[in-house]
């Protein structure tokens, strides 16, 4: 799921701060300064997403990521992957340029998967 700057910066805060945050603390925290109003206008976009949840707290909503940055990630490298042509080939040009640590994450990963699937 693509994010614009300001829906990825929200997001951030948000993975920040996992016991939640309300709009008006959130706003001073973004890149630019933007009016509680806007922020209010992009935490109902990544509401409507299913991406932020919402708890009524007295008159004001109490903000909170639905899921993990972790989770995001895997869903972007997921949708990258889906819209590639040729996956194979997507795959291992990515596989050669990852960091000797992220190719011992994938080869764990996958022998996780591998072992579970018997």
């Amino acid at each position: 799921m693509q994010l614009g700057n300001l829906e990825r910066s929200v997001m951030e805060a948000l993975w920040e701060h996992p016991g939640g945050m309300f709009a008006h603390d959130l706003a001073p925290l973004l890149p630019s300064g933007p009016a509680v109003t806007t922020v209010l206008t992009v935490l109902t976009r990544l509401s409507n997403k299913g991406m932020v949840s919402r708890e009524r707290v007295g008159r004001a909503h109490l903000y909170r990521a639905t899921a993990g940055k972790d989770a995001f990630v895997a869903e972007a490298m997921r949708a990258a992957l889906d819209e590639a042509g040729d996956v194979a080939a997507a795959v291992q040009r990515f596989v050669g340029t990852v960091s000797p640590e992220v190719a011992s994450a994938l080869r764990a990963a996958l022998g996780e998967r591998d072992g579970s699937a018997r």
